[in-house]
C-alpha cells in the first residue's frame, strides 16, 4: 500500500465516531470493532516503525564480542554485496471487487438499520403521545395498538370468546 493510500485510509478511519452507540449495542460487534481498532493501531505503529530505512549494522561491535571473527567478516561481506529488491504488495482487481461488494452489502445493511431506527423512533414518539390509562377509549387503544385491535376483531368474528384463557 502506498503512503498516499495509507494516509487516505487513516483519514477515513479518523472521521469515524468509534464511541457511537451503534458500535456498543451488540457484544459481538463491539468485540469486532475493538479488534479492528487494535489492528489499525498496530498497522499505524508498524508503518511508523518501518517507514525509515533500517539503521546500519555495527559489525565492529559484533567482531569484538564473538570468538569467530571470520564468521562476522563473511556476514559483513555478504551484507555489503547484497542488494535485495524492495517487496511491494499489489492489491489485485479481484480482491478489490470482493471488498467493494462487501462494502456495498454493509452500506445496504446500514441503510436498512437506519430505516428501522427511524421507524422505531416514530413508534416511540406515538406511544409517548398516546399513553394509555384507565380512562383511554377502545378506539384510542386500537389506534395505538393496531395489531392487537385486529386480533381482537378476528376473535370476535370467529367467536373465539375464551381463546386466551387458561382453561380451554
Amino acid at each position: 500500500m502506498s503512503m498516499s493510500a495509507f494516509r487516505r485510509s487513516a483519514q477515513r478511519l479518523s472521521s469515524v465516531n468509534w464511541s457511537a452507540t451503534v458500535f456498543k449495542g451488540d457484544p459481538e460487534l463491539s468485540a469486532m470493532v475493538a479488534g479492528f481498532r487494535a489492528w489499525t493501531a498496530q498497522a499505524d505503529a508498524m508503518a511508523e516503525k518501518y517507514s525509515a530505512p533500517p539503521a546500519p549494522i555495527d559489525f565492529a561491535t559484533a567482531k569484538s564480542s564473538v570468538r569467530d571473527v571470520a564468521l562476522v567478516d563473511a556476514l559483513e561481506s555478504m551484507y555489503k554485496s547484497s542488494s535485495p529488491s524492495a517487496i511491494t504488495y499489489e492489491w489485485s482487481e479481484e480482491e478489490q471487487a470482493k471488498k467493494a461488494e462487501l462494502i456495498k452489502g454493509a452500506e445496504a445493511g446500514l441503510a436498512f438499520n437506519q430505516e428501522m431506527i427511524d421507524d422505531t423512533e416514530k413508534e416511540i414518539a406515538l406511544l409517548r403521545t398516546n399513553r394509555l390509562s384507565h380512562d383511554s377509549s377502545p378506539s384510542l387503544m386500537a389506534e395505538v395498538y393496531p395489531d392487537i385491535a385486529e386480533e381482537i376483531e378476528d376473535e370476535i368474528e370467529n367467536r373465539e370468546w375464551f381463546k386466551d384463557t387458561l382453561n380451554k
